[in-house]
C-alpha cells in the first residue's frame, strides 16, 4: 500500500457494497422462507402423487441454494465491513498526519517522506537553520533515533516533520495489513460455477465463516457486546438495541454464538443456528467420505463356523467379526449425520399433517451434541411446552425425541381450542450415557440444571403474546431428575411439570417443583422399571432420589396405558393424551389413577 493508493481510497464505498450484499442476502432469506414455510408447506398439506413428491423435493433444492446465497453474501458483506472499518482507521490516522503537515508547511513527498523548509532562532553565525527532509521509517530502532535527532535539530519544524513522517508511516503499515489480511478472505467467498449446493460447498462455507470470524475479530469487538453472564432478559435488550447492520454482522460472523443466546428472538435463533447446522452438516459429510476412503469396507459375509466341530457348513454364510467391527465404527462416524439429518427432516414436515414450522433454538456438535428444537413458533403460542430427555439422549439419536414432541403437539393442539401451541424438544446439557454406569450419579441433573432454567426464562423474555402463556416441563427418565435439580437449585418457569418413568428427582415432595398446587403429574407405565431402580437403589453419590410416582411426593397420578419405559409418547395411547391434555391446559379432562383402596379394620387386623 503506497501513500497515493491510500490517499485516494474511500473505505465508504466497501461499505456501500456491503450493504448491497447483505440486500442480497436478505432477499435470498426472504426467498427461501417463502418456498419451505408456504409454499412447500402448503403443496405438503393439500397434494398428493409422485408429482407432488417430486415438486417438493425440486423447491427443497430450490430452498437450499437461497440459504446458501443468503449465507455467502451475508459473509461478504460482514467482510466488507470489517474491511471498510479497519481501513477507516488506518485513513483517518494519514489524513490527520496530510493535515497537520499542510498546516506547518511542510510538504509530503510521494515516498511518505516529509521535506521541512529554513526556519526557527539564528544561530551563533546568524544563520537560519536550514530545512530538510524527515523519513518515514519502519524499522523501530531507526524511528527513534530519527525522533532523536529532529528532537536536537534546532529548526522547530524538523521535529513537525518527523512526527508526521511516522504517523504517515504507521498508517501505510496498517492499511498494508489490513489488505493483506482482508484480500484472501474477499477472494475465497466465490460460489462454484454450477447450480448444486454440495456438501462440499457447504464445508467451504464453514471454513469461510471461520476465516472471517478470525479476520473480523477487530470489527466484532467494537460492536456492542452481549452482557457478560446476562440473564435472558438483558439479552433480549441488548439485541434490540443493535441496529440492522450489527445485527445482521453477529448473525453472519458469530452465529453461533446467537443462536443460543437465550432471550432473543425465536426467529434470530433460528435463523442463525440453520446456518451453523448447514455447514456442520456439509463438514461432517466430506469428513465421513474422507473417514470411508481410509477405512474401506472389508469382506461381509464368511462362512459359517460350527463352534462345536470347528468345520465350516457349506451355503451358510454370517457377517464376518471384521466387518462388525467395521460397521459399528462406521455408525459412529456417521452418528452426528444421523442427528442432523433427522432435524432437516423435521424441517421438511412443515405443512404435513398440519405441522407448524419448526424453530432450531440451540444447536452444537460438540462432545454428545446439542439441539433444542421447537414445533411452531414459541414467542407467539399461548401454550409451551419443553421436554427434557434422559439417559443416552444425544444428537446422533435425537430423531425419536423430535418425534415425541410432535406427538405432544398434534394432541395439544387438537385439545387447544383454536388457541396456538409449541411443543420443544430440549437436548440442552449433556445425558448420562449409559444406564448403569452413568445415571446413577446426580451431577448430570446439576450441571444440566442452571441451562434448563435459562432457557425457560428465556421463553418468558422473548415472548410476544398479548398474555403470558401456560409452559409445561415434560420430562422422562433422568431428564426428570434434571427438572428437580433444576427446581431445588434455582427458580422452574413453569405452570405445569410432568414427570414420565422417573427414577427420581431431587425435591421431597410436589410443593417445592415451582408450579402451583396440583399442577404436578406423574406417569408411571407398567413394566417400567426404572422408578424401581430409583425406589429400591441409591445415587451414585450416595444419595437417595425421591420417587414421584410415590404416594407420599404428592403427584397426580396420570393413566397409562402403555407398557415399559419408553411407549409413554405412542401416538394414540392415554399416556400420550393425558400430556397433550395437561400442555393444552385441560387439567380436568386428564385421566387419574383411582387412590389406593384403603384397607378395612378386618384387612388390618389380618396383616398383622
Amino acid at each position: 500500500m503506497d501513500l497515493a493508493t491510500l490517499k485516494a481510497l474511500k473505505p465508504t464505498e466497501y461499505a456501500e457494497a456491503a450493504t448491497g450484499y447483505r440486500s442480497a442476502s436478505d432477499m435470498a432469506s426472504a426467498a427461501k422462507d417463502r418456498i419451505e414455510n408456504q409454499i412447500s408447506a402448503a403443496m405438503r398439506k393439500s397434494l398428493k402423487g409422485e408429482a407432488a413428491t417430486a415438486a417438493i423435493g425440486q423447491l427443497t433444492e430450490l430452498g437450499k441454494n437461497f440459504r446458501y446465497i443468503q449465507t455467502e453474501c451475508g459473509l461478504v458483506g460482514s467482510a466488507l465491513v470489517a474491511f471498510s472499518y479497519e481501513m477507516e482507521a488506518a485513513k483517518k490516522k494519514l489524513d490527520g498526519a496530510l493535515a497537520d503537515a499542510k498546516a506547518g508547511g511542510l510538504t509530503v513527498n510521494a515516498d511518505g517522506s516529509v521535506s521541512y523548509p529554513p526556519g526557527g532562532e539564528p544561530g551563533k553565525d546568524g544563520k537560519t537553520p536550514e530545512g530538510g527532509q524527515s523519513a518515514n521509517l519502519t524499522d523501530d530502532t531507526a524511528s527513534a533515533i530519527g525522533r532523536q535527532a529532529a528532537n536536537f535539530n534546532p529548526n522547530p519544524k524538523a521535529r513537525l516533520a518527523q512526527d508526521c513522517a511516522d504517523r504517515i508511516s504507521t498508517a501505510l503499515t496498517e492499511a498494508t495489513e489490513v489488505d493483506a489480511k482482508w484480500a484472501p478472505k474477499l477472494r475465497a467467498l466465490k460460489a462454484d460455477d454450477d447450480l448444486t449446493v454440495s456438501d462440499r460447498d457447504w464445508a467451504d462455507v464453514s471454513s469461510d465463516t471461520k476465516g472471517v470470524q478470525a479476520a473480523g475479530k477487530q470489527y466484532v469487538d467494537s460492536l456492542p457486546q452481549p452482557p457478560e453472564k446476562g440473564d435472558p432478559k438483558a439479552n433480549a435488550e441488548w439485541w434490540k438495541g443493535l441496529d440492522a447492520d450489527e445485527q445482521a454482522a453477529w448473525i453472519s460472523m458469530r452465529a453461533d454464538s446467537v443462536g443460543n443466546l437465550d432471550g432473543l428472538p425465536s426467529t434470530v435463533r433460528d435463523e442463525a443456528n440453520r446456518m451453523v447446522l448447514a455447514e456442520a452438516r456439509g463438514t461432517a459429510q466430506v469428513e465421513y467420505e474422507a473417514w470411508l476412503k481410509k477405512n474401506p469396507e472389508p469382506t461381509r459375509q464368511t462362512d459359517y463356523l460350527n463352534p462345536m466341530t470347528g468345520t465350516t457348513m457349506k451355503g451358510v454364510k454370517v457377517d464376518s467379526v471384521a466387518w462388525k467391527k467395521w460397521e459399528e465404527a462406521r455408525k459412529g462416524a456417521h452418528k452426528s449425520i444421523d442427528g442432523m439429518d433427522a432435524i432437516q427432516n423435521r424441517f421438511d414436515q412443515t405443512g404435513a399433517k398440519g405441522l407448524p414450522e419448526a424453530y432450531l433454538l440451540g444447536f452444537s456438535t460438540e462432545g454428545d451434541g446439542r439441539a433444542i428444537l421447537a414445533n411452531g413458533n414459541p414467542d407467539t403460542a399461548d401454550h409451551q411446552a419443553v421436554y427434557v430427555p434422559g439417559t443416552t439422549a444425544e444428537l446422533g439419536t435425537v430423531k425419536g425425541d423430535i418425534n415425541r414432541m410432535v406427538n405432544v403437539w398434534n394432541v395439544a393442539d387438537a385439545k387447544a381450542g383454536g388457541e396456538s401451541v409449541s411443543t420443544i424438544t430440549w437436548l440442552g446439557y449433556d445425558a448420562p450415557d449409559s444406564i448403569p454406569k452413568d445415571a446413577p450419579f446426580e451431577h448430570y441433573a446439576y450441571d444440566g440444571a442452571p441451562a434448563l432454567n435459562g432457557f425457560l426464562d428465556s421463553l418468558e423474555a422473548s415472548h410476544t403474546g398479548d398474555a403470558a402463556p401456560h409452559r409445561t416441563v415434560i420430562s422422562h427418565s433422568y431428564g426428570t431428575t434434571l427438572v428437580g435439580a433444576a427446581a431445588e437449585t434455582g427458580n422452574l418457569n413453569a405452570d405445569d411439570v410432568v414427570f414420565a418413568g422417573s427414577p427420581g428427582v431431587k425435591v421431597s415432595g410436589a410443593d417445592e417443583m415451582d408450579v402451583p398446587k396440583g399442577h404436578v403429574w406423574n406417569a408411571e407405565a407398567e413394566g417400567d422399571v426404572v422408578p424401581d431402580l430409583g425406589r429400591y437403589g441409591h445415587g451414585g453419590d450416595g444419595i437417595n432420589f425421591r420417587i414421584p410416582s410415590d404416594e407420599q411426593f404428592g403427584a397426580n397420578q396420570m393413566t397409562t396405558d402403555t407398557e415399559g419405559h419408553s411407549g409413554y409418547w405412542d401416538e394414540g395411547s392415554r399416556s400420550l393424551i393425558n400430556q397433550g391434555l395437561v400442555v393444552a391446559g385441560k387439567d380436568d379432562e386428564v385421566r387419574l389413577k383411582p387412590p389406593p383402596n384403603p384397607l378395612t379394620s378386618e384387612e388390618v387386623m389380618r396383616s398383622k
